[in-house]
């Protein structure tokens, strides 16, 4: 595939373009990350199981909007 690829939609060039980064942190930067996706993975798992909870009782559906005050 070449790095260049014509729109005929819009008329104007495309570039595609992909980075691979690595890190390599510091044991107690490590220590920090695993800390913080562990703390996201159990908010994660919680707000999954209240969904569940409601679907299984027929409650009205959970969502990420605010609350109207």
């Amino acid at each position: 595939m070449s790095l260049y690829s014509a729109s005929r939609n819009r008329g104007m060039d495309l570039v595609q373009l992909r980075y691979s980064f690595r890190i390599d942190p510091a044991p107690r930067q490590r220590m920090a990350l695993a800390k913080a996706f562990g703390c996201a993975r159990v908010v994660f798992n919680d707000a999954l199981a209240l969904r569940t909870h409601t679907h299984e009782h027929v409650l009205p559906p959970i969502t990420d909007a605010c609350p109207a005050r």
